[in-house]
């Protein structure tokens, strides 16, 4: 699968060790930066994933920064993302099932990286139920 992936500063070591985790499944990652832990503003990074997954270059998308929060908002501002904020593997989950998210956010200073990999699996894993969700999914 294709697979985008970016972050801020904050996040920088965490998407280190996602990306590593996308890439061992077999996965092409494509890495959109930032490629340091020095000082960048996130949304400069959020819409660059973003925008790779609305033209459909990437079928999915992971963004880290600290709280996972200012990536979320930035990429929902993109036509056909649903970008979810988790911060456990059941919410990551859900938001693969329920509302069909295509960008999982992740809050790099809050979890560890035993959590982020359940996070990532639960996306990963995880299919679309539709049904009932799809009419809400397209209200968006």
């Amino acid at each position: 699968m294709k697979i985008a992936i970016a972050c801020d500063h904050a996040g920088f070591e965490m998407k280190e060790h996602v990306k590593a985790l996308l890439s061992s499944g077999g996965n092409d990652v494509n890495d959109l930066g930032t490629y340091s832990a020095d000082s960048v503003d996130y949304p400069d990074f959020a819409h660059k994933l973003a925008t790779e997954v609305e033209n459909g270059g990437s079928t999915l998308g992971f963004l880290l920064c600290g709280s996972g929060n200012g990536v979320c908002i930035t990429a929902n501002k993109h036509k056909g993302v649903r970008a979810a904020l988790a911060w456990n593997a059941e919410i990551s989950a859900l938001a693969r099932q329920h509302n069909d998210a295509n960008v999982l956010c992740i809050p790099a200073r809050f979890i560890s990286q035993d959590d982020a990999d359940k996070i990532v699996h639960a996306f990963l894993d995880t299919q679309f139920e539709g049904g009932r969700h799809q009419k809400r999914v397209e209200k968006i």
